[in-house]
């Protein structure tokens, strides 16, 4: 049986595979055999870490979620000023670096199999708890310090997730209306109406 520290290594080269196989071909077209080539390894030894298809793009879309939170977490310890971690945060978010996309990529595909899927139902639903909490607590900073309007900050953070997510889509399409420019325009200016003394 391998070591611990060789699983672990292995099991993180197989799940990034998997999220460059999907971002790439999409969950219906990916293949087991795709994966283990991608990984540099054998079926037998994806087999190993996950039953099933379905147990490897759970826990690929587990990974890739947590991979998004480890990229984010310095930004939000980097900025004092609530207003430009909320811009830093949501910044971030914008598909315009390679790593950036493929997450996006991989997120559509787990919304498509999460319309007929109840486990992983559940998990855009925790997804999405962590993703507003974090949103929420900086609009909250940023209200507690006087900078953004009073307003629910639970409502402003599902209010900036859905736009982020819809522009997003509207930019991964290829829109000749909502380029990164204009998908980076539009944010900035939600974000800017949401501060004290900003016309409404």
């Amino acid at each position: 049986m391998p070591r611990p520290s060789v699983e672990a290594e292995r099991r993180e080269q197989i799940l990034s595979a998997a999220c460059e196989v999907v971002s790439e071909l999409g969950f219906k077209s990916l293949r087991i055999a795709d994966v283990a080539r991608r990984a540099g390894t054998s079926s037998g030894t994806v087999h190993y870490y996950f039953d099933t298809k379905t147990a490897l793009m759970r826990a690929a879309f587990e990974w890739n979620f947590a991979r998004s939170l480890d990229r984010r977490r310095d930004l939000l310890q980097e900025h004092a000023d609530p207003r430009q971690r909320l811009r830093a945060f949501v910044d971030s978010y914008l598909p315009g670096d390679p790593e950036t996309v493929r997450a996006w990529h991989v997120w559509a595909e787990l919304w498509v199999e999460a319309l007929h899927d109840r486990d992983l139902q559940e998990l855009n639903e925790q997804v999405y708890g962590e993703w507003r909490r974090l949103m929420a607590s900086i609009v909250r900073d940023g209200q507690d310090a006087g900078l953004f309007r009073d307003e629910d900050p639970v409502v402003v953070a599902n209010a900036l997730i859905g736009m982020i997510d819809g522009l997003a889509l509207q930019v991964l399409l290829g829109s000749r209306s909502m380029t990164l420019e204009r998908m980076r325009a539009v944010c900035e200016q939600v974000l800017s109406s949401l501060t004290v003394g900003s016309s409404a």
